[in-house]
């Protein structure tokens, strides 16, 4: 990312703080921050959180369980593969999953699950671009760059507000 221009807020979730970065508005990189310190704002970033006050207000939402459809400014910046499966990715809906297979085949590549999951590895605006979403063959739970833990949770707070607004704070235990 363009250093000079990028600006940055945080969001705190139960599951730590997510670093969301932008450039022009666009936001470029939202990644909960490891305690080892992966994925922190780079020094040259600006502190902007004046800027994001419509994030905060649909992160927010999200994790209350009154959003389910993001409709932020996102740049999906990676090799051509990799942005074709978030962009199939984005379409999978609130409440639902999909496999890699399936992503795979509806790019045209059925042979390539395992890339699939490399580009959902990379995926650099988490939650936002749901590839919690995205199971293994046969629904297995697999991989998930901040855990197993939180991509587990944050299906149960999908599926729970599916059913019942109030399951949220069950889901979040």
């Amino acid at each position: 990312m363009n250093a000079e221009s990028t600006m940055f807020t945080t969001f705190e979730t139960p599951f730590g703080t997510l670093v969301i970065a932008a450039i022009d508005g666009q936001i470029r990189h939202a990644r909960v921050m490891t305690s080892d310190g992966k994925f922190a704002p780079d020094e040259s970033w600006r502190r902007a959180d004046d800027e994001f006050g419509e994030t905060h207000g649909q992160l927010a939402a999200y994790f209350a369980g009154e959003l389910r459809e993001f409709s932020l400014p996102l740049e999906l910046i990676g090799t051509p593969f990799q942005e074709q499966a978030w962009k199939l990715l984005c379409r999978v809906k609130y409440g639902t999953t999909t496999t890699y297979g399936t992503i795979a085949r509806a790019m045209g590549r059925a042979g390539a699950s395992r890339a699939v999951g490399g580009a959902m590895n990379q995926n650099p605006i988490s939650i936002i671009v749901p590839c919690h979403r995205v199971l293994g063959k046969g629904g297995a739970l697999t991989g998930y760059l901040n855990g197993l833990d939180m991509k587990r949770c944050l299906l149960a707070i999908e599926s729970a507000n599916e059913k019942s607004p109030s399951a949220i704070a069950e889901a979040w235990g």
